[in-house]
């Protein structure tokens, strides 16, 4: 591959990303650095992801019309709040700026026949987003582990209404694959609505990031990836992609954490 095509390749996982950063240790100054970050000499990334208690502060920031959207967490990492204390999240969270609502579904309760729990919360939190804030759901892929779970969390999520279907938090041993991808992408395409993918946790390098690219393109035809339909969650690919787009050598020949 071309040096001009890595270029490419790594301009559009740019606007994909959602720069993260939920570490238990984050501080107000890494929402300022991140808010920074963010906004690179080649553009800037489709939002930042962070704790809802900073919100507030990325969005006196970032200033009220700011294409660089603000996402936020809620029931997460676990998925096991109360209904009413997500649904207060999510208002909270809206109120303080959020553009986008990344919602860790009720995933024990699914993987324990409870179907009805994962729909209840997921059509809450929709209420209480109105247009224009997105709602993303993150299934939890890594713990579901099974294809029929899966492909039923997806389902289930498409069906109440959410914008993007998520891999991961990023708090769990297993996080995005490609096999959960292609479950999700599938479910998707077979729903025949307009929905995103975003695969979350793990994806370090552009190479990394190109091979979800590619499956999103393979299954949803191609053109499909862009910032309205797909994104990436993580915290340590921006570095990649400015390496690659200033052409400099790739992470990928090194070991990288997410």
């Amino acid at each position: 591959m071309t040096e001009a095509t890595n270029r490419q390749i790594a301009s559009l996982a740019l606007t994909l990303l959602d720069l993260t950063d939920l570490s238990e240790t984050c501080t107000p100054a890494d929402i300022d650095t991140l808010c920074a970050d963010a906004r690179t000499p080649y553009g800037h990334t489709a939002a930042i992801c962070i704790w809802p208690r900073f919100v507030r502060q990325a969005r006196s920031i970032l200033g009220p019309a700011s294409p660089l959207r603000i996402a936020t967490v809620v029931n997460f990492p676990a998925g096991n709040l109360t209904l009413d204390a997500v649904v207060t999240e999510t208002q909270d969270a809206v109120s303080d700026g959020a553009d986008e609502i990344d919602l860790v579904i009720p995933y024990r309760a699914l993987m324990a026949g409870d179907e009805q729990a994962v729909r209840e919360m997921i059509a809450a939190v929709r209420a209480a987003c109105p247009a224009p804030v997105l709602l993303k759901a993150i299934l939890e892929t890594g713990e579901l582990k099974s294809r029929d779970l899966i492909r039923s969390a997806s389902h289930i999520a498409i069906r109440e209404g959410v914008d993007f279907i998520k891999t991961s938090t990023g708090k769990t041993p297993v996080n995005a694959t490609l096999e959960a991808a292609d479950i999700m992408l599938t479910c998707i395409r077979e729903s025949g609505r307009k929905i995103g993918f975003k695969p979350a946790g793990g994806v370090g390098t552009v190479a990394e990031a190109r091979l979800y690219m590619n499956l999103a393109n393979t299954i949803m035809g191609p053109d499909w990836v862009m910032p309205s339909t797909f994104r990436f969650g993580a915290s340590s690919l921006l570095k990649d992609i400015l390496s690659m787009i200033d052409g400099r050598e790739s992470a990928a020949k090194s070991a990288t954490a997410y």
